[in-house]
């Protein structure tokens, strides 16, 4: 099931699958998200939980218990139900039933809105642990953009731009295994540009800690803001695009709860760096928006 809401600036599309995005678009007719290509990659927007990225082995433990859950959790491919929605507002929710706690085993809520603002879309995920004991729970956003987008351009003439970040970036490494090293320097940044494609680093992804100002923005060859992503609720950020001989023509900007799976941690689930805990009955939300100019 699509869902629509739209106001004088922006239409957007959602899907009760995942209640991830499936289209942004403005009143002249310019679709901001990628459209998915099997070829390339098939997904648009997933939400990633209640991990993100991949677990060594597939496998976390939980008070010593081992867990099998496959890459960026099961949210991405259950069908939320929608409770609410009007021109402008849609919210959906998932909760768990016998499928999920086999892999992770505690009763939760998640409740994902959107909701348009102007050029503005703020997608809000309300998280509620509904156990009797502490929850651990990971939440990211993979929303991927088009780039180019508009005719006659290339991807290489677009970039990503983190304000007070103009002359270098200090990003985590990743091993073989796709597990998170530590930083190992810093690497030059030409007029605080970005590449769009991580492997220009010799990285799958460019994953950063405390952004400055929690902003991200995808530019154009001509340095014009195009989409601007604000998530001071998640403390880490990942940049991706598939890996291939040729422009992909899009790029995910990722904010992150979470730092995915990492050499340097334990295999239990609440020793992740930046792990969330929620104590039984009690619920938090984790915003970000995008300003599509």
């Amino acid at each position: 099931m699509i869902v629509t809401i739209q106001n004088e600036y922006l239409t957007v599309d959602i899907e009760d699958l995942g209640a991830q995005l499936s289209s942004v678009r403005n009143h002249h007719g310019t679709e901001y998200l990628w459209q998915g290509d099997a070829d390339i990659w098939a997904r648009r927007a997933p939400i990633l939980f209640p991990i993100l990225c991949g677990l060594k082995d597939n496998t976390y433990l939980l008070d010593g218990v081992p867990y099998h859950m496959n890459k960026h959790g099961f949210a991405r491919d259950c069908v939320f139900e929608l409770v609410e929605q009007t021109d402008t507002k849609a919210a959906f929710r998932l909760t768990d039933n016998e499928e999920t706690r086999r892999m992770y085993p505690f009763s939760f809520t998640l409740t994902v809105t959107y909701t348009l603002e102007e050029n503005r879309l703020i997608k809000c995920h309300r998280v509620e642990n509904r156990s009797t004991e502490v929850m651990y729970y990971e939440l990211g956003v993979h929303d991927g953009f088009r780039a180019p987008l508009e005719e006659g351009e290339t991807m290489g003439e677009y970039a990503i731009r983190l304000p007070g970040l103009d002359d270098a970036m200090e990003p985590y490494g990743l091993n073989e295994q796709s597990l998170v090293t530590p930083k190992s320097g810093t690497i030059p940044l030409e007029n605080g540009r970005i590449a769009l494609d991580p492997t220009t680093y010799h990285l799958d992804t460019v994953i950063l800690d405390q952004p400055p100002q929690a902003r991200a923005v995808l530019v154009d060859g001509q340095d014009r803001p195009r989409v601007t992503a604000d998530f001071a609720d998640f403390p880490y950020l990942g940049i991706w695009t598939q890996a291939k001989p040729f422009d992909t023509n899009y790029v995910c900007i990722e904010p992150w709860s979470t730092l995915p799976d990492a050499t340097f941690v334990g295999r239990e689930l609440k020793d992740k760096a930046g792990i969330r805990s929620l104590q039984p009955g009690t619920w938090e939300e984790l915003s970000y928006t995008a300003t599509f100019t």
